[in-house]
């Protein structure tokens, strides 16, 4: 009997399932590929049509809520290839019997790579530099190397980890916040998070978001002037009405997100801004990180459809 799973990223249904071979340990355990729509996040009209009938879901950032779980009449599992889970109403999962897991760490060092890229950017001004090259212009800004700088990460998990190691080894003095951490057993001295943004040329966020902006007016009011704020976690992390009061008013220097509630985003004042550096949702895009989630998602998949067959 087909056992249909759904497969939904569209990192991997861009180029068709047939050819990501990280997807064929479901095929030889007999299960049958159900493609979302090629190469981009599915509609909730599309995934109430897929979703009857399948048993699995490896599912990307597409938004499940209780409509799409009701439909989901068979569904046991769904994998995300991703470690996010806030695209997914869990709680109604919960109530549905639907086990949630998710890639966890996989696309760590896309991401962590990422967020040196765009703070780099910012402290050398590229992106404006070469635009106004581009332009005809010659338009140079003096910029600051890591070792004079001190860098603080915001969160120090999977990512995170591995970005305060990264600006470590490139120089920087690095410090970071962390609730859960104790101050004996972190890779970097631990603050909390006002003393960071006091003491810092290079914020960094890597942490879930909660149920208000971390960072808002009063919070970045704090920052030392001349900032670069890096964002490769939760666009909920800031308030993006007070991340452009203080680009205006030079708190910061610059303003790097890859991260956004809808996508493709508005074009809002904030992302308008000649001193923000905005990329499209590219952290863990890479052929490295696309490979270990799907594997890693295909991996937790199995394992709980087995488990749920026993």
């Amino acid at each position: 009997m087909t056992r249909p799973v759904l497969v939904t990223p569209r990192s991997l249904t861009a180029a068709g399932l047939d050819t990501v071979a990280e997807l064929g340990p479901l095929r030889a355990a007999g299960f049958a590929l159900v493609p979302g729509p090629a190469g981009r996040v599915p509609t909730e009209r599309e995934l109430l049509e897929l979703v009857p009938g399948c048993v699995g879901w490896l599912a990307g950032i597409e938004p499940i809520g209780t409509r799409v779980l009701a439909a989901a009449t068979d569904l046991r599992v769904i994998s995300r290839n991703g470690s996010g889970t806030d695209a997914i109403d869990t709680a109604a999962a919960a109530r549905a019997g639907i086990r949630v897991v998710r890639a966890e760490g996989a696309n760590a060092q896309g991401v962590a790579e990422l967020a040196i890229a765009l703070a780099l950017a910012g402290l050398r001004h590229v992106p404006w530099s070469a635009a106004a090259l581009r332009a005809g212009g010659w338009d140079r800004h003096r910029g600051r190397e890591l070792d004079e700088c001190r860098v603080g990460v915001v969160g120090l998990g999977a990512i995170g980890g591995r970005v305060a190691g990264l600006f470590r080894a490139l120089g920087a003095d690095v410090v970071a916040t962390d609730p859960v951490l104790d101050a004996d057993t972190a890779p970097v001295p631990l603050v909390d998070l006002d003393a960071l943004l006091a003491g810092c040329d290079v914020v960094t966020l890597h942490t879930p978001p909660g149920g208000r902006p971390l960072l808002d007016a009063d919070r970045l009011s704090r920052v030392r002037r001349g900032t670069v704020l890096v964002n490769t976690a939760r666009a909920a992390l800031v308030d993006d009405a007070a991340v452009l009061a203080a680009l205006e008013d030079g708190r910061l220097a610059a303003y790097a997100v890859d991260a956004f509630d809808s996508e493709p985003p508005a074009l809002t004042p904030l992302l308008r801004h000649e001193r923000v550096v905005a990329t499209p949702h590219v952290g863990g895009f890479t052929g490295a990180s696309v490979r270990r989630a799907t594997a890693q998602a295909v991996e937790n998949l199995l394992a709980m459809l087995t488990e749920v067959r026993t």
